[in-house]
């Protein structure tokens, strides 16, 4: 067998010692020729580096460095899919199929004009597709499934606790709005959670400044007497693009969130909000048609002649949920999504730290107020949403104006030195 020009059988194998390698001379060129090239060798790919045994270390240190862009995509697509699978079961097992098919007809009427209002304004946020399907999804299933289940086990635990009554009250009061809004709330957090390497922080990418570690100053750093650790600079939140820090302006010391991240909370909450709005309203509509259908059984059975009055409460569901209050749920989670954006890009550090938390409980205070309105009868009701609710709509409405107003005017704005 003859050994390589390098003199032993491999590379990295030195010549033995009675043996002496030989040099072949290149082939001199004359004046006016030229050389073939010879064949190509193909070199060896960065996972199998040319070597005579390949180490099981190699192979593992590589294959954990590989990365795969698609797979958290595919879990969140299969786990979604799941608690549709389920919110189904769950719904059908409540209005039969009848009533679900009716239901999902009626909760598809207000949901365009829901959703077209968001993406007029997602003409400023500029929040990608694939996230506002993510909200829409969550909501629509995972959302309503953890509050179907939650609300159930709250309701059995009040009701033993607290009696029939009193337990009905806790739960729409204060249960309800709790379980219903950290549901909702956790698309934002799901969105903003670091998957791997692709999501870290490098110097060239810009993080939220409450994400990072400040370093200690100041008198508790001279009570403490900890030397001071440098930031790894990797974010604990996942720095999205819509919910960057602005750059600082020259009039001001702090920076102030932009209108593009303001409504970016807003969308975010008010499509998460939109499809827990739809599955909700499916199950309360389907619930009621099929009270309707068998209240109209029974008075045909009874001899009466079947009119459109039976159909009552599955009009008035309509009417509640669908005409008079599309836009509740969408207005509740926006709350705790313009927290969440004040939170991750305001330059206040106090700023930073209520924001969010406070936003959240808005909406649950809000929640809970809409809820306990509903046992005032109509007139309460009626005064309740005239003195709340339409003021927070017109609230939300203006604001969407000026983030409108103020991102053209920033848009043709001339650049200044």
């Amino acid at each position: 067998m003859s050994s390589p020009p390098s003199g032993g059988p491999y590379p990295h194998t030195p010549a033995p010692a009675g043996e002496r390698a030989t040099t072949v001379d290149p082939p001199t060129r004359t004046a006016g020729t030229r050389t073939i090239p010879g064949p190509r060798v193909r070199r060896a790919g960065p996972l199998l580096s040319w070597h005579p045994y390949v180490r099981a270390e190699d192979l593992l240190r590589r294959a954990r460095s590989l990365r795969y862009p698609a797979l958290s995509s595919a879990l969140a697509a299969l786990a979604l899919a799941g608690c549709g699978v389920l919110i189904l079961q769950l719904v059908h097992r409540q209005t039969g199929t009848t009533g679900l098919l009716v239901g999902l007809g009626l909760a598809l009427l207000p949901l365009p004009f829901v959703l077209g209002a968001l993406a007029w304004l997602n003409q400023t946020a500029r929040v990608p597709l694939r996230h506002t399907l993510f909200c829409l999804a969550w909501g629509a299933c995972a959302a309503t499934t953890v509050a179907i289940l939650a609300n159930g086990w709250a309701s059995d635990f009040l009701i033993a606790r607290q009696g029939s009554a009193r337990g009905e009250t806790l739960l729409a009061d204060f249960a309800t709005p709790l379980i219903e809004e950290s549901a909702k709330g956790a698309a934002l957090l799901m969105l903003l959670l670091p998957v791997r390497r692709r999501l870290r922080c490098h110097v060239q990418r810009i993080c939220a400044v409450p994400l990072r570690h400040r370093p200690a100053s100041g008198p508790r750093a001279a009570r403490t007497g900890r030397p001071y650790r440098r930031p790894s600079g990797r974010p604990r939140l996942r720095p999205l693009p819509y919910f960057r820090r602005p750059p600082r302006a020259r009039t001001h010391t702090r920076a102030r969130s932009s209108p593009r991240t303001l409504s970016a909370g807003v969308v975010l909450g008010g499509v998460t909000a939109c499809g827990f709005a739809f599955t909700e309203n499916a199950l309360y509509l389907g619930r009621a048609f099929t009270d309707d259908q068998q209240s109209r059984l029974d008075s045909i059975g009874l001899g009466a002649a079947p009119s459109l009055r039976d159909f009552d409460s599955t009009v008035h569901t309509f009417v509640l949920r669908g005409l008079l209050s599309p836009f509740a749920h969408p207005l509740f989670t926006a709350l705790a999504g313009l927290g969440i954006a004040i939170s991750l890009t305001t330059g206040r550090h106090w700023l930073a730290r209520l924001a969010a938390p406070v936003g959240l409980l808005l909406s649950m205070a809000v929640h809970g107020c809409w809820n306990a309105a509903a046992g005032l009868g109509t007139n309460g009701f009626l005064l309740f949403y005239a003195a709340l609710m339409v003021p927070c709509f017109a609230a939300l409405v203006c604001f969407a104006f000026w983030a409108r107003t103020r991102a053209r005017a920033a848009r043709h704005r001339p650049a200044t030195a």
